[in-house]
């Protein structure tokens, strides 16, 4: 058996087509969707993000506004102009690119901007909500891997999900979201065990640790749907995620490719999130 390719570019210019539409209509009522973001400092990496995410807005019809400072910007600049966005009616969402410069404090940076505009998902107030089933908005990483598992057909009803990972901006939410789905959930980590004793029985694995072949062929069910969020290099320095891919596609029923898969997603997520701050303001 050859698992089905779970397209992640393919499903998100679906998404972002509904965007624009949503988008446009908004527009027309005389709220554009806006989308404030923040980069401190040089980092390559970040620049890269932010440009991505900058053209993405522009392509589908909201408006972005990009503020770019140098790495000595002072924390207390820095959460005065978050307080100014807070304020700005053209502004729907506010995305502070981390990693920020060493002397800013990045929670008090999240949580300083509202939680009307936390289109991240990030703050400690939209955490809770998700906690609690209230409609905060979903951490976009998360939020566009449920899309993903969604489009492959299989109900999440009754079906085990082994999560590996548990960072607050991945692993947590990810659970979270899989249980509302009605999923049972397992959540692995650095400190399991035996990881395959676990993913084993998973008919889903989202694997979200940042490390080369966390997992392999020997340690999926077979038929089960595997969501591979990281992004590492391999020996010849080529993109590629946490699971053996080539390995797993002749085990699983459905996986997602590194790249290709869930890195598109959560660019269009985050501009969902900004669409619906939109639309929750009318």
């Amino acid at each position: 058996m050859t698992a089905q390719i779970i397209d992640g570019n393919q499903l998100s210019q679906q998404l972002r087509a509904d965007v624009a539409k949503r988008a446009a209509a908004l527009t027309a009522k005389g709220k554009q969707p806006g989308l404030a973001v923040i980069l401190v400092g040089e980092d390559p990496a970040s620049q890269v993000y932010v440009r991505n995410k900058v053209k993405a807005c522009e392509d589908n019809g909201l408006y972005s506004l990009l503020e770019k400072y140098d790495a000595e910007l002072s924390e207390a600049d820095l959460l005065t102009r978050i307080a100014d966005l807070n304020n700005d009616s053209k502004i729907h969402g506010i995305l502070v690119q981390m990693p920020l410069p060493k002397h800013i404090d990045p929670t008090k940076v999240i949580e300083a901007i509202s939680p009307r505009k936390d289109v991240d998902g990030y703050s400690v107030l939209s955490a809770g909500e998700l906690l609690t089933g209230l409609g905060g908005f979903r951490p976009c990483t998360p939020y566009g891997c449920m899309k993903l598992i969604e489009s492959t057909g299989v109900s999440l009803k009754g079906k085990h999900a082994v999560v590996i990972g548990r960072s607050n901006t991945v692993g947590k939410p990810m659970a979270l979201l899989l249980l509302q789905a009605n999923a049972t959930v397992t959540i692995c980590h650095s400190g399991t065990p035996d990881l395959g004793y676990h993913t084993r029985q998973a008919d889903v694995v989202v694997a979200a640790t940042g490390r080369r072949n966390t997992l392999t062929a020997d340690m999926v069910k077979p038929g089960a749907v595997v969501i591979d969020v990281g992004i590492n290099r391999d020996d010849n320095g080529k993109l590629c995620g946490d699971v053996d891919f080539h390995a797993i596609k002749e085990v699983a029923g459905h996986i997602t490719p590194v790249p290709g898969g869930v890195g598109p997603m959560t660019i269009t997520m985050l501009l969902v999130n900004t669409i619906e701050a939109a639309e929750r303001e009318l």
